[in-house]
């Protein structure tokens, strides 16, 4: 898509308006880049298959092949109820990173950002449209997912409530982390480097927690750190709700470390991304 497709804001950078003025100027931004970023998926489907297939093959894998053996440690011998909600929140995070870091340094890479300078736009707006449509994406992602989970036998016991409040957080959880990935996406030179840290980052993160097996399964040594783990905390809460259960501090602590990484974060992408375009 050329720069030319994409519709400006009408409202001028240099505008002297009241603060809601400046802020319905930065939200109109926001909101044609997250368009642009959505409106790429119909020219690269494959951006999809990533999304979707993924997922799938994860749940099929740890629901029939390891199923059967770490089942025998879930309480109560339901594995499909306690893998589910660490399938979901592992996908959404392995998207996260993926879809907003390599997007972020493949527009880097074919000066894409270099022609949004050339606007009359927020600089801010660009970095906040790339992860406010990558949460669309893994909403997407998890519509596919509580399909096929219907299917290999999960069910919210929590009923609509509890499934609203896991969905929440893991919704807020994505976005976090696609800040996260949108700094990587600024820092590191090349899509194929986003990739290797991007995976160095979350495979620890994702798979020494409480998504797969039950913590109380593991070494002592490693339990110290799956116990304080940022995902450990949102699988437990996210667990809860769906099976009906109280998440007691865990989601607190979920909502802390979400809310820690996406400040963060977006400070330090905002501040580079400012950087990298105004050379």
């Amino acid at each position: 898509m050329t720069t030319a497709a994409l519709p400006s804001a009408d409202f001028s950078p240099m505008s002297r308006g009241s603060v809601g003025y400046r802020a319905k100027w930065w939200l109109s931004d926001a909101w044609v880049i997250t368009l642009r970023n959505m409106r790429r998926v119909r020219s690269q489907p494959d951006i999809l298959v990533g999304i979707t297939l993924q997922p799938v093959m994860f749940i099929v894998l740890f629901r029939y092949v390891f199923g059967g053996a770490i089942g025998q440690s879930v309480s109560g011998g339901d594995y499909a109820q306690f893998l589910m909600p660490g399938i979901f929140l592992q996908s959404v995070v392995f998207a996260s990173i993926f879809t907003t870091g390599t997007g972020v340094a493949d527009d880097m890479k074919r000066g894409v950002i270099d022609r949004f300078r050339s606007l009359p736009m927020s600089r801010s707006s660009v970095v906040l449209g790339r992860t406010l449509a990558d949460v669309g994406l893994n909403a997407i992602s998890i519509v596919v997912m509580i399909i096929v989970g219907l299917l290999v036998g999960f069910r919210f016991e929590g009923g609509v409530g509890g499934a609203a409040l896991g969905l929440a957080l893991m919704l807020f959880i994505a976005f976090s982390f696609s800040w996260l990935a949108a700094w990587l996406g600024l820092v590191v030179p090349s899509i194929e480097a986003v990739q290797t840290i991007g995976f160095l980052f979350v495979f620890p993160l994702t798979f020494a927690s409480s998504a797969f097996a039950p913590a109380e399964t593991m070494p002592g040594w490693l339990q110290v750190f799956v116990s304080h783990n940022p995902v450990t905390y949102a699988v437990d809460a996210i667990r809860a709700w769906f099976n009906g259960g109280s998440p007691g501090t865990s989601a607190l602590w979920a909502l802390g470390w979400s809310a820690l990484i996406m400040v963060v974060f977006m400070v330090l992408s905002i501040r580079k991304f400012r950087n990298v375009t105004t050379k």
